[in-house]
């Protein structure tokens, strides 16, 4: 417990504020994201993908400096794995994000779905307990809020799970265009991976509570 406190305290300059600014980032490009599936407006989308696809690279720059900073502390009192692990988690579900916006500008998607705006609004809501949770790294003095957080990211990507599949098998079962039944399927399917990435930072996350809480 006390080298998780010498870890994240005010004189560690290095690891927390870069995970928080990755958690941040990640809930600003979900929300950017739920901006793009939402606009009417085809020049408004995409400027709203074009934004999801700048804070995509910041989220690369902050995970490289997160790299970065691990390859030049060899002793850590924080496992180096979780380290690891987490900061490539999230930069896993901002890949998602940003896979799952542009295909939709590739493939020239003009009708947006329910499901899909749905899966967006349930990643803004898993991202927004990510960056709690994370921030509550700080100082472990709650760690009610990380565990209660995991909880409702698992419950996020169930329920993630439901839509995505009810929304291909509709596909299937209504959609008599083949190509249009393939490019919907594949955002759909992207949108449900990036759900599935929030629930691999839960995962970390409460790797990280049962080895040092």
């Amino acid at each position: 417990m006390n080298s998780i406190f010498k870890f994240f305290t005010p004189k560690d300059k290095k690891f927390q504020p870069l995970f928080e600014q990755a958690g941040s980032n990640v809930l600003k490009i979900s929300q950017a994201l739920l901006l793009a599936l939402s606009a009417t407006d085809l020049e408004k989308r995409k400027e709203y993908i074009k934004e999801v696809e700048r804070l995509e690279h910041v989220g690369d720059d902050i995970t490289h400096s997160i790299f970065l900073e691990l390859s030049k502390n060899f002793i850590t009192p924080f496992d180096r794995e979780d380290i690891h692990a987490l900061a490539s988690a999230i930069d896993d579900i901002a890949d998602y994000i940003h896979a799952s916006a542009s295909n939709i500008e590739l493939y020239n998607i003009t009708h947006i779905g329910d499901a899909m705006i749905k899966l967006a609004e349930l990643l803004v809501e898993m991202c927004t307990d990510l960056e709690k949770a994370v921030k509550e790294l700080r100082s472990f003095k709650n760690i009610r809020v990380i565990a209660d957080a995991c909880v409702r990211i698992n419950s996020g990507e169930n329920q993630a799970d439901y839509v995505c599949n009810l929304a291909i098998a509709r596909l299937f079962e209504f959609e008599t265009n083949a190509i249009e039944l393939i490019k919907q399927k594949e955002v759909l399917q992207t949108l449900e991976l990036a759900t599935d990435k929030c629930e691999d930072v839960a995962n970390v996350l409460e790797s990280i509570l049962v080895k040092n809480a």
